[in-house]
């Protein structure tokens, strides 16, 4: 494979990486100043942000720039980061 694709290849991974740290900060912001994740702005910031992403994923996998297990575990480790997120904020608005 040339050195050309390869660093097209890593800038790609790289930036979709971004990409998914920036929601997990946006909501990170969200749960602990704004919104509590039962309340619709949550859910709609969410769910526009997480399709986003994944359409940005698979312009990537259609591209050949990151392949599709790549783009499935960055999607999952996220919602994995997201879940956690969730589950805690729940727990301090139950205490």
């Amino acid at each position: 494979m040339p050195e050309v694709t390869i660093t097209h290849r890593e800038k790609a991974y790289a930036l979709l990486k971004e990409d998914a740290d920036k929601i997990l900060r946006l909501i990170e912001v969200q749960i602990e100043n704004l919104t509590m994740p039962q309340c619709p702005l949550y859910e709609e910031v969410l769910d526009t942000q997480m399709f986003g992403l994944s359409r940005e994923i698979d312009f990537a996998i259609r591209l050949n720039l990151i392949s599709e297990s790549e783009g499935k575990a960055l999607l999952e480790n996220l919602e994995r980061q997201l879940n956690i997120l969730h589950e805690a904020a729940q727990n301090q608005s139950s205490s």
